[in-house]
């Protein structure tokens, strides 16, 4: 079998080699022994191997790295980036076929596990860990990068001796080749000169340590003829992205983990006390210490989201939450405790809103570990496809649906699904002030024309609200029938899918309603719709060539085999600190698909010039949005755990400065967070440079014939001089 540069063996032995390996390790295992009885009892701890004593792996500076357990499956280009599974399945797994087959929960019990196992092997009780971070002094940050180092105090190493391999579509594994376990004083050289070619320095803005690009352009925001529609909110990207690195908050530690942080995180890293002063009755955050406490209550639900959650199913059976109701989209999400609060009913809520005068509601989410992006409901269409999300809740959010022919109610109508709910628990509903009393009226006669049933008006005595439930049309009869077209019908030539950057108009579009349109049946409930192909996929051809769902089923299929084999055992991650996770180039949401058994969520993100398989990603019970890699992504800094980049950087490169997208991976990771590239060995090079000069660590690097893996992990590391970005600063 073909061995690839930076493998972990060799396949050179020969029995002197194997005699000289045998008196080193004896050798080395003595000075060990020696030097664990004469070393301090805190001196950090290593396991050792008998599968990797004789053969040696390629490290990063202060790497730990871990090594892959299954033979990676990667091909020469994106088009073809996971259908080698199937065939080298049958070749080197043949033992764990049996395990993906439709009627069985094999694969799935091995994913469990696994991460139980990775889980156990590192795992420190959360508030040790966190009490080890209280010593962490910021304004050190190579002693931040020796304590963070223990997150996993171990390398991976394989049990059955395998070595990582990236295979190519229709290629057979014939012949051998050389390996290098070492680079050679050249290659150092040639590295160490890619190295120094990049030159960092720190943001230096308004927002200091809580820089959003795109919508911290005070520049633009200045310019602005008018801010009536809160234009001001929305993304107006500097024309230049910045390639300078964000600062972390005085005092930040490792973030504490999920489940706890749904309930209190460290208030040093997100050192915002204005929503805890001005919803002080409410219940949403309160100042606990060193913490930040959220009780779980919202403007609606002082009393908590459960109960709210239980009051909504109850107006409305049919929603049956984590069945037929399984991704939400909650507009105007405060610190999206509603969201939260969910998951235990197996529902994924899109939190959104904006980075306005309440203080930082989005990155408390996040700090959370509850999904949510900054946005506001303005001038254009938000990043979603059409007749996607299975309920649209709005709880207080403050949007004036009513107004201007009802733009931003019908851009609610086009991204819900025919037969969907929207959930709204406004003043108008329950309250009888002349205002509540005009929005009203105007709202019922907005929600009349759009054809809209209000199916209930519940009031919630306990926490002293109520809720009107609207059900969205599963035909167009309605339409047709309506006294005026008012709001009138889109025309046929708008695209109810395009939607970035794309203004909102005051139309609507048809209900689909032929067999073989998408929007036009219910998906299977949950978790069935995860690993069924769309009935709106039969007769297509799908991204990879192959017919549409066979293309699906090899994709799935695919990811859980690297998930099982690679992610779980190989790349050095400890799955129990890992909670955000972004999948930026997602194509049918395989990678999210196969981490389903973990406490994990996954923003699946599809590039704006990739094939637009967003709808396909819904379908299955999954969330994400389009968007551009040029441009800053709509999220506060240090917002995830890891960022997964399959063949995106090599295609990103062609439009955009890769320096600058590699400075907006190191602002929306966390420090220890890991970034997985799976890309062409020049790219993966590049990568490998630019990971090495912020000085973040290489957990693992391999590559093949022409592909290669890379996983790295980013540190608490900071350059010491800045930079003045002009466009966000007054």
């Amino acid at each position: 079998m073909a061995k690839g540069k930076y493998s972990r063996f060799d396949g050179r032995k020969s029995s002197s080699y194997a005699w000289m390996v045998t008196v080193f390790v004896f050798v080395s295992l003595s000075l060990v022994g020696v030097w664990m009885i004469l070393s301090p009892s805190d001196a950090p701890k290593f396991q050792l191997s008998s599968t990797n004593s004789a053969n040696e792996v390629k490290q990063g500076e202060n790497d730990g790295s871990g090594d892959f357990s299954e033979n990676v499956k990667n091909v020469d280009d994106k088009a073809n980036a996971f259908q080698s599974e199937s065939q080298s399945d049958a070749h080197d797994n043949q033992n764990e076929a049996g395990n993906y087959s439709e009627g069985t929960s094999g694969g799935d019990n091995q994913l469990k596990n696994s991460a139980e196992e990775s889980s156990d092997n590192s795992k420190v009780d959360n508030n040790d860990d966190n009490n080890n971070n209280n010593n962490n002094d910021n304004n050190d940050n190579n002693n931040n990068n020796n304590n963070n180092n223990n997150e996993e105090d171990s390398t991976e190493v394989f049990q059955d001796g395998s070595e990582p391999e990236l295979v190519k579509e229709n290629n057979t594994q014939t012949g051998t080749s050389s390996t290098q376990d070492v680079e050679s004083p050249n290659e150092e050289e040639t590295q160490q000169s890619k190295i120094d070619k990049y030159s960092w320095k720190v943001c230096k803005t308004n927002a200091g340590p809580d820089y959003i690009p795109c919508l911290d352009n005070l520049k633009a925001i200045s310019k602005l003829p008018s801010r009536q529609h809160y234009e001001h909110r929305e993304r107006l990207c500097p024309e230049k992205p910045p390639t300078c690195l964000v600062p972390l908050p005085e005092g930040y530690r490792r973030p504490v983990q999920w489940p706890t942080s749904r309930d209190k995180v460290w208030y040093n890293n997100v050192p915002h006390t204005k929503l805890a002063e001005y919803k002080v009755s409410q219940n949403w955050v309160k100042v606990t210490g060193e913490y930040l406490t959220f009780p779980g209550g919202g403007t609606q639900f002082k009393h908590g989201a459960l109960h709210y959650i239980e009051f909504i199913q109850k107006s409305v059976p049919n929603i049956a939450w984590g069945k037929r109701s399984r991704v939400i989209l909650d507009v105007g999400c405060g610190v999206a405790s509603f969201g939260g609060y969910l998951f235990e009913k197996g529902v994924i809520t899109m939190s959104l809103a904006p980075k306005d005068e309440h203080e930082a509601q989005v990155q408390f989410a996040l700090e959370r570990g509850i999904p949510a992006f900054s946005s506001v409901m303005g001038t254009k269409r938000l990043p979603f496809p059409s007749s996607v999300f299975d309920v649209v809740h709005c709880a207080r959010c403050r949007v004036p649906w009513h107004i201007e022919g009802g733009k931003l109610l019908l851009e609610l109508n086009r991204v819900l699904r025919p037969g969907g709910y929207f959930v709204w628990s406004a003043t108008p509903v329950y309250q009888k002030l002349p205002e509540d009393v005009e929005i009203w009226k105007a709202m019922t006669k907005l929600t009349k024309s759009i054809c809209w049933d209000l199916v209930v008006i519940r009031k919630d005595r306990l926490n002293g609200i109520g809720a009107a439930i609207y059900q969205k049309p599963t035909s167009n009869e309605c339409y047709a029938s309506r006294p005026k077209n008012e709001p009138p019908l889109c025309e046929e030539s708008d695209d109810r899918d395009a939607s970035w950057n794309v203004l909102l108009q005051a139309c609507m579009h048809k209900v689909p309603t032929g067999e073989s349109e998408r929007g036009s049946r219910w998906p299977e409930q949950w978790p069935q719709r995860l690993r069924t192909p769309p009935y709106w996929l039969n007769g297509k051809t799908g991204v990879y060539g192959k017919p549409a769902p066979e293309d699906f089923s090899s994709d799935y299929n695919h990811w859980k085999n690297v998930v099982l084999h690679s992610y779980m055992n190989g790349a050095g991650i400890n799955w129990s600190s890992v909670r955000n996770v972004m999948d930026m180039r997602a194509i049918y949401g395989g990678l999210a698909a196969a981490l389903k058994d973990l406490k994990v969520w996954v923003m699946n993100v599809v590039p704006t010039d990739s094939p637009d398989t967003l709808p396909i990603i819904y379908e299955r019970g999954l969330f994400g949005m389009y968007h551009d890699w040029c441009e800053s992504f709509s999220t506060y800094p240090r917002s995830y755990d890891l960022l997964h980049a399959d063949h995106l950087f090599s295609d990103i490169k062609k439009r955009c400065n890769l320096v600058a997208v590699f400075a907006e991976v190191d602002r929306i990771l966390r420090p220890e967070g890991k970034l997985i590239v799976r890309d062409n060995a020049e790219t993966i090079s590049e990568i490998e440079s630019m990971a090495k000069s912020v000085q973040w660590d290489i957990r693992m690097i391999y590559s093949k014939d022409d592909e290669g893996l890379l996983c790295v992990q980013k540190t608490y590391w900071r350059p010491n001089n800045t930079e003045v970005v002009t466009s966000a600063i007054v």
